[in-house]
C-alpha cells in the first residue's frame, strides 16, 4: 500500500471513530396538518451541508411550487406518492444526519388525526420532541393531541417551534400570546418541565440554524443549537440493570454467552446476576462485544454475557443485578394506544409481546378513555383506532417489570392479534393493578369479619389456618 492510500485508509478510520463516539440525540417533529414540519427537517438538512448534489437537483425537479423562488425542502422527507400529491406526511419518514457535536435520527410524524397511530410509533424512541405551531393560527386541536401523546410516552424534552413567524411579521407580541398559551396548557397538562420556545421560519431559514437578523427581540438560542446541547445522559436509568436476552450464542462446547442491548443500568465482571423469572443466580465471568471483553457495560450497549455457572437461560428472559430485582405480576394497569381497524374488545385474548417475552393476556376493564382533543376521561367498553385509554391487563403467567416511566423497555409492550399476527396496539405499565394488590374483595362489614374470624379460629382451633372471609 502506498503512503497516499495508507493515509487516505488512517483519515477514514479516523473520521469513522470520531462519528461513532458521537452522542446519538433522536426526535420527532409533530403537530397540525401544513404546520411545517417536514420542511423544518428539509431545512435542517440543508442548511447543515447533509443533502447530497444529486438529492439537490432531484427535489429542484420534482417541485411543483415554488414561494419566492425557494423549492419544496419537505420533499426530502415526504417520499411516498400519495404524501407527495396530497401535500402532507401519511407515514413516519426516518432521517440520519450529523454536525461536528452530535449524531440525529429524526422521526418526521403525521400531522393528520388519521394518523395518530404513525405519530406515537415514531414518539416511542424519541428523546426530544419538535411540537410545531403556526404562527396565524396559534395552539390547534393536533397541537394538544401531540402534546398529550408526548407527555404519555415520557418524552423529556420538548421544543416548541412557532413556525410561520416570517407571515406574521415576526411579531414579538404573536411569540409571546403564543408561548403564554402553550406554557399555561402544558402545566395543565404535566408535561415536561423542559420546554423550549422558539420563533422561526423553516422556509425561509431564519432561527433554524442560523440565527435570523429579523427578531432582534428573540434572545434565545437557535434550533440546531438547541439540539446539539440539549442534555440527555441523564434521562436514561443507570442504576438498575437490565438485560432481555435476545439470543443464546453457542459458538461452541466451550463458549455460551447471553446476547442482549442493555436496556438500563451498568453491569461489571464479577457482579452477582438474577435471571428472571426462574430466579436462578450466579455472577459475571465475562462481558463481551464485537470490540473486544470489556470490564464494565452500561445502557444502550449490545453485549453478551458470559457467566460462572451453567444456568438455563433462554430467549425472553431477563438479567438483572441481584441487588436490585425490579417487581413482578400478571396484572396491570396500562396506558393502551389502539392502532387497528378492528376494536379492541374486553376479554379477548391476544398476544403480549414484551421486549423478547411472549405471553397471552385480555384486557379486563377499561377505567377510562381520553378524549386528546379536550383530555375529557369518557367512560368505555371498547376502543376504536387512534383511541387512547387506561384499562386493566391481564396475563396468564407473571412477568418481571418496571413501570413506562421508570424504563421503557422494561415497561411498554405490543399487543398482537393471535389470528392475523398484526401488531393492533401499543401500551405502557403504569403499575401493577390496584385491584391485584388488595388480597381479598373488599368487604361491606370489615370489622364484623374480623370479629367473626377471630371467633371462629377461638372455638374451632382445627381451623386456625384459615379464615371464613
Amino acid at each position: 500500500m502506498s503512503i497516499i492510500e495508507t493515509k487516505i485508509a488512517t483519515d477514514i478510520e479516523s473520521y469513522l471513530r470520531e462519528h461513532e463516539n458521537k452522542q446519538l440525540l433522536r426526535f420527532i417533529t409533530c403537530g397540525s396538518v401544513d404546520d411545517g414540519k417536514s420542511t423544518l427537517i428539509g431545512r435542517l438538512l440543508h442548511d447543515s451541508k447533509m443533502i447530497f448534489e444529486d438529492q439537490l437537483a432531484a427535489i429542484k425537479k420534482d417541485s411543483k411550487k415554488s414561494v419566492d423562488g425557494e423549492f419544496d425542502l419537505s420533499l426530502l422527507v415526504d417520499g411516498l406518492q400519495s404524501e407527495r400529491e396530497q401535500g402532507i406526511t401519511i407515514d413516519v419518514a426516518y432521517r440520519y444526519f450529523t454536525t461536528d457535536k452530535r449524531k440525529f435520527i429524526i422521526a418526521d410524524t403525521p400531522g393528520h388525526e388519521e394518523y395518530t397511530r404513525n405519530m406515537a410509533t415514531g414518539a416511542s424512541t424519541a428523546d426530544l420532541a419538535i411540537i410545531l405551531i403556526d404562527a396565524r393560527h396559534g395552539i390547534g386541536t393536533q397541537t394538544k393531541r401531540h402534546s398529550f401523546i408526548a407527555k404519555l410516552l415520557e418524552i423529556k424534552h420538548v421544543v416548541v417551534a412557532i413556525n410561520k413567524m416570517d407571515l406574521v411579521g415576526f411579531s414579538q407580541e404573536v411569540y409571546e400570546e403564543i408561548s403564554r398559551d402553550y406554557l399555561a396548557f402544558a402545566k395543565e397538562l404535566g408535561l415536561s418541565k423542559d420546554i423550549r420556545l422558539i420563533p422561526l421560519s423553516a422556509l425561509k431559514g431564519d432561527n433554524v440554524v442560523d440565527r435570523s437578523l429579523k427578531s432582534p427581540w428573540y434572545k434565545g438560542d437557535t434550533l440546531l443549537h438547541v439540539l446539539e446541547n440539549i442534555e440527555i445522559a441523564n434521562d436514561r436509568d443507570l442504576v438498575n440493570f437490565r438485560l432481555p436476552v435476545q439470543y443464546v450464542n453457542r459458538a461452541n462446547l466451550d463458549f455460551r454467552g447471553f446476547c442482549g442491548t442493555i436496556s438500563s443500568g451498568i453491569i461489571e465482571v464479577g457482579d452477582s446476576i438474577t435471571v428472571l423469572p426462574s430466579n436462578k443466580s450466579s455472577k459475571v465471568k465475562e462481558i463481551v462485544t464485537y470490540d473486544g471483553s470489556l470490564e464494565y457495560a452500561y445502557a444502550q450497549q449490545a453485549i453478551t454475557l458470559i457467566l460462572e455457572d451453567e444456568i438455563d437461560i433462554s430467549r425472553g428472559d431477563v438479567l438483572v443485578k441481584s441487588d436490585e430485582l425490579p417487581d413482578s405480576g400478571d396484572t396491570f394497569d396500562v396506558n393502551i394506544v389502539w392502532m387497528s381497524e378492528e376494536p379492541l374488545k374486553k376479554q379477548k385474548e391476544y398476544f403480549i409481546k414484551r421486549a423478547s417475552i411472549l405471553s397471552v393476556g385480555t384486557i379486563e376493564s377499561f377505567y377510562y378513555k381520553t378524549d386528546v382533543n379536550t383530555l375529557e376521561r369518557q367512560s368505555a367498553s371498547t376502543l376504536n383506532l387512534n383511541e387512547i385509554a387506561h384499562a386493566k391487563l391481564e396475563l396468564q403467567s407473571s412477568i418481571a417489570y418496571d413501570s413506562y416511566s421508570k424504563n421503557k423497555a422494561m415497561g411498554s409492550f405490543i399487543i398482537i392479534d393471535r389470528i392475523t399476527n398484526n401488531t393492533v396496539g401499543a401500551g405502557m405499565i403504569v403499575q401493577k393493578s390496584q385491584d391485584a394488590l388488595k388480597p381479598n374483595k373488599a368487604s361491606e362489614f370489615p370489622e364484623f369479619e374480623v370479629e367473626l374470624n377471630a371467633l371462629i379460629r377461638k372455638h374451632f382451633p382445627h381451623w386456625q389456618s384459615r379464615e371464613i372471609f
